[in-house]
């Protein structure tokens, strides 16, 4: 396929959040991976100050050994205005920019995790410069990242989610005693502080018993002004990767379950079992569960992304809870890690769908979403 007829993917990465070096591994797996016959990519960085800018392809400087994607601080960075999204930008070198293109690019692959991305707010930016984009829309992704407001659909809708309380920074500094006991009276421990947005594991901590729980609540609010308590589950950890049909109407893709195992060290799935151990955790694929519980978790996981409206992408965390059998609800990831260790990546891959058509597949689906929302009407229609 010529240069002139390949999509423009802007693939965008960084970001302001506690997951920001995670946005890293992710965005360079994701360039590393799409089909350079069918795509040309632009990376766009965010730094952790919120100044955007262009990055460097890394297959174009690296063929034979691509290095991480780093957002580099020195005057030589060339800054990007986000104002321009959607337009056409003058200053970008000859070898990055297709001639009389009325824009930079066609499509947007957001690898930021976290707040400030993943919760919705790049969504909105990107449907007001009317530029098509890949993954869950502003409404699913803000809910998706609240742990608290998505729990509240689910339970709506008769799925169980661990019991579990919210507090506001407010509340905690008006009443911290109060809410200690109440987590004591209403909870069983362990129980586990967790921010109610953020991702990747960021700021969770397990508290085995009340004389821990006021640091705990303290360090997460670092990372949010709501936090929620969440009583401990003996269970398996399981994650199931779902993937929007191409085929407009059609039952997403429900990918074999796999199990998050910590492994000695890690007493849960933290983000240093994730991300600096690289013995932390093994993930077992497919789980070792029987038929009847695979396909239960799997009727489990297609229907919290339906409720919470998913599109795109999501890859939906549960627990299995040991002796029962029963099933709950942990959280959602709308834009789930995309680095070469991810789950949703190699979930997918034993289902059969590989990397790179796996993401192909995702930009298909983000100009085909663009494609049927140009049809509505802007204006009044009178009857």
């Amino acid at each position: 396929m010529s240069t002139a007829n390949k999509i423009r993917i802007a693939v965008l990465y960084g970001g302001r959040s506690g997951e920001h070096e995670v946005s890293l591994m992710s965005a360079t797996n994701v360039i590393q991976n799409l089909d350079r016959s069918r795509f040309d990519v632009l990376p766009i960085g965010i730094d952790k100050e919120g100044g955007w800018f262009l990055g460097d392809d890394i297959l174009k400087k690296e063929l034979n050994a691509p290095t991480l994607l780093k957002l580099q601080t020195d005057s030589e960075r060339m800054l990007f205005n986000p104002d321009l999204i959607g337009k056409a930008l003058q200053p970008i070198p000859s070898s990055q920019l297709i001639q009389n293109a009325d824009r930079i690019f066609d499509v947007v692959f957001p690898v930021i995790h976290g707040p400030l991305c993943e919760d919705g707010t790049v969504q909105g930016l990107l449907e007001l410069a009317d530029v098509p984009y890949v993954g869950c829309g502003v409404l699913s992704s803000a809910v998706g990242m609240d742990k608290d407001v998505s729990k509240r659909l689910v339970k709506n809708e008769g799925m169980r989610v661990p019991p579990y309380l919210v507090l506001k920074h407010g509340q905690w500094e008006e009443n911290s005693q109060q809410f200690c006991e109440r987590v004591t009276e209403k909870l069983r421990y362990p129980v586990f502080v967790k921010p109610a947005n953020t991702g990747s594991s960021v700021g969770i901590e397990k508290v085995k018993n009340p004389a821990h729980l006021a640091a705990a609540i303290d360090a997460a609010f670092q990372y949010d002004t709501k936090i929620v308590v969440e009583q401990g589950i003996d269970a398996i950890e399981i994650e199931i990767a779902v993937l929007e049909s191409l085929e407009a109407g059609k039952e997403p893709i429900i990918s074999v379950p796999g199990e998050v195992r910590p492994t000695s060290g890690h007493e849960f799935y933290s983000y240093a079992s994730k991300y600096l151990d690289e013995k932390g955790v093994e993930l077992i694929i497919p789980a070792p569960i029987s038929a009847e519980l695979k396909e239960k978790v799997s009727l489990f996981a297609r229907n919290i992304f339906m409720t919470l409206e998913c599109e795109g992408m999501a890859r939906v965390d549960l627990f299995l809870e040991r002796g029962t059998n029963e099933i709950y609800f942990n959280e959602i990831n709308s834009i789930p890690g995309f680095t070469s260790v991810s789950m949703y990546p190699k979930l997918m891959a034993a289902s059969g769908m590989d990397y790179p058509k796996l993401l192909t597949h995702l930009v298909m689906l983000a100009l085909e979403r663009y494609a049927r929302k140009a049809k509505l009407s802007r204006e009044f229609l009178s009857v």
